[in-house]
């Protein structure tokens, strides 16, 4: 049985500021890490921070599917979990709302939580950056 982590976000920026956190690399870096994305199906980068005792600090990532400004999503590749990693955008009386989904997880339970306490602490990041 494959475990997933779904959360969502609302923040009061257009839809397309919240796009770009997600599709530019260097705003991609302030909140969630050093990067060489770009925003085309079939594209593979990387996610790179620093490395500890536990994991090298690289994710290895594909573009899936990029419908702007409302579906992105990429393979991400770390730690021996192979997951997916899809947001989808949908702005609706002055707020935008961001849903996460991350599927894949193997069976070991403490990777989708650390991918959810993860994410919920870069989104808070991704709240401070839009807000600016």
């Amino acid at each position: 049985m494959s475990h997933s982590v779904a959360l969502d976000f609302q923040f009061a920026s257009p839809i397309e500021k919240v796009w770009k956190a997600l599709t530019d690399s260097s705003t991609l870096a302030k909140w969630v890490m050093a990067n060489d994305f770009k925003p085309e199906v079939g594209h593979k980068f990387q996610f790179r921070t620093e490395p500890s005792q536990w994991w090298n600090g690289i994710i290895d990532c594909e573009v899936l599917e990029l419908e702007e400004p409302h579906k992105l999503s990429y393979s991400w590749v770390s730690g021996g979990e192979n997951t997916v990693i899809t947001w989808t955008l949908k702005h609706e009386d002055g707020t935008t709302y961001l849903h996460l989904d991350q599927t894949g997880f193997s069976a070991a339970k403490p990777a989708a939580e650390g991918a959810k306490h993860g994410w919920t602490r870069m989104s808070g990041e991704l709240g401070k950056l839009l807000a600016q």
